[in-house]
């Protein structure tokens, strides 16, 4: 009777860490949600005390003169963290994937991962044609 718990104990303790693993592999390998996100970057450093993780946060302004939203992030790669400091005081666009529940904040602060980043070109938006009262197209005045 004795000499089976260690066994019941050594099998418990590896389904334990089977399953942490999995579950460490499924929230950062399977996202919730992806998009993009446009803003100012305000902030992007490498932080932490043991695990140090490029962590950000970008100014989003819907329009002139509107108090502007916070989007923080974090980005796992250097060299896209290093794409992003070279692109500082410019509108950019960030690409994340949203991964919830991740067990440690190890792999990040936050839940939003950045996985590309490019600079917003301003380009003059073109009007459409307008019809006139006969069916004719008109160039906008």
């Amino acid at each position: 009777m004795y000499s089976r718990i260690p066994r019941i104990i050594g099998i418990t303790l590896l389904v334990l860490i089977l399953l942490s693993t999995a579950w460490v592999w499924l929230t950062l390998n399977w996202s919730y949600s992806e998009g993009e996100r446009a803003g100012y970057v305000q902030k992007l450093s490498k932080k932490g005390w043991l695990c140090k993780t490029w962590e950000g946060e970008i100014a989003m302004v819907t329009m002139p003169g509107a108090i502007p939203e916070k989007f923080l992030f974090t980005v796992p790669d250097n060299g896209i963290a290093e794409k992003i400091n070279a692109m500082a005081g410019q509108r950019v666009v960030l690409q994340y994937q949203q991964h919830k529940f991740i067990p440690s904040s190890c792999f990040g602060e936050t839940e939003y991962f950045i996985s590309d980043a490019r600079v917003v070109t301003d380009s003059a938006p073109t009007l459409p044609a307008q019809s006139s009262s006969q069916g004719q197209l008109q160039a906008p005045r």
